[in-house]
Order: C-alpha cells, then structure tokens, then sequence
C-alpha cells in the first residue's frame, strides 16, 4: 500500500513540474514576440484572444482561428524626439539657449549648435 501511494505521489510530482515547464516555455515564446512586435510594424492576432500575439500568420494557440493581420503604428520615444530638436547656445552664456540659430542676447555674437546627450 505505501508502494503504491508513494508511486502515484511520484507521479504527480513528475508531471506537475513538466506542466510547469511547458507553460514557461510558452511564457518565454510570448515574450520574445512581444520584443520583436516592438521593432516590427505588422503583427497577427486573434479576433476571439487579443492577447495571442504572432510575428507571422498562422492558427490561434488556443482556438485555431486564422491570425487576423494587424498594423502597429509606433511612435517616436522622448529620446528620439530630443534628437531631433536641436539646440543653441552662446559660447561666452552658457545659459542662454535657443531652438533656433541667431544671435546671443547679451552679448550679440552667433549662437552655436550643442551636442544632443
């Protein structure tokens, strides 16, 4: 008896940390698709599960619907944004700043183009 309980004890040892491995398994797939949709602009997705998330068309995990084709619009983070604006500053005030080129306030010379950080 004590064989047979220790046994079927095992067993449900056993396939519960292979359940558990599975699932991260596709935990990890998730993620690596959600990394590369940020670079992408064209996803595919599920009309019944909007979080089934695919670079390339194919079947839904979890209903086998056909992936509908989606197009992500991205937009430009801060750090892109601020590399593009540039910025002018006098040479002799380096409190003086401008978005535009011309010429110092203070002293009248020529405002020169910083380097963005």
């Amino acid at each position: 008896m004590k064989t047979t309980t220790l046994t079927i004890a095992l067993a449900l040892i056993v396939s519960g940390t292979m359940v558990f491995a599975q699932s991260n398994t596709k935990l990890n797939e998730q993620k690596s698709t959600k990394t590369e949709m940020q670079k992408d602009s064209v996803y595919y997705t599920c009309s019944m599960h909007p979080d089934v998330k695919m670079t390339e068309a194919g079947k839904c995990s979890k209903c086998g619907m056909n992936l509908e084709k989606k197009i992500l619009k991205v937009k430009e983070t801060k750090s892109e944004k601020k590399e593009a604006m540039k910025t002018y500053t006098c040479s002799m005030h380096p409190e003086v700043k401008s978005d535009k080129p011309g010429s110092c306030p203070k002293c009248g010379m020529n405002l020169i183009e910083t380097k963005s950080k």
